[in-house]
């Protein structure tokens, strides 16, 4: 077997590769949103504790 029938993928390449990154953005998504809304609740916990002080 050489790379390029394993990258080709017996012809099914597009929905292989395919499905492996939609798999990887969704994972990346499911990993960023949250951080970025914990961080953002964070700094809005932060601001209201300056104003309050």
């Amino acid at each position: 077997m050489n790379w390029a029938e394993f990258f080709n993928m017996g012809g099914h390449a597009f929905n292989v590769w395919g499905s492996y990154i939609l798999a990887f953005v969704i994972l990346g998504l499911n990993i960023w949103l949250p951080l970025r809304k914990y961080r953002a609740q964070q700094r809005k916990i932060r601001q209201q504790h300056e104003t309050a002080s």
